[in-house]
């Protein structure tokens, strides 16, 4: 099992603001393509990752980390600072 947390814009696409989810994913981005394979809401969510950040157990990372050992996954869009 894997706690997956979404913020801002992808945590109103698909409702919830983590979850956990039972993966064979060996990436980020299998484990992106398993969810938008699960509902048309995640679909959505995922639908351009250019415009998503990944961070695995809280350190930024690309989609084609591993997730070997990884307990949180979180995606949020790019951070603006001001």
């Amino acid at each position: 099992m894997i706690d997956v947390v979404y913020f801002a814009w992808v945590r109103e696409r698909i409702g919830l603001p983590q979850e956990q989810i039972e993966t064979k994913a060996k990436t980020v981005m299998d484990l992106v393509n398993e969810l938008r394979a699960k509902e048309p809401r995640y679909d959505a969510a995922f639908a351009d990752i250019s415009a998503l950040r990944v961070a695995v157990d809280q350190e930024l990372a690309d989609f084609d980390a591993p997730l070997a050992g990884a307990r949180e996954i979180a995606f949020f869009p790019p951070m603006t600072g001001g």
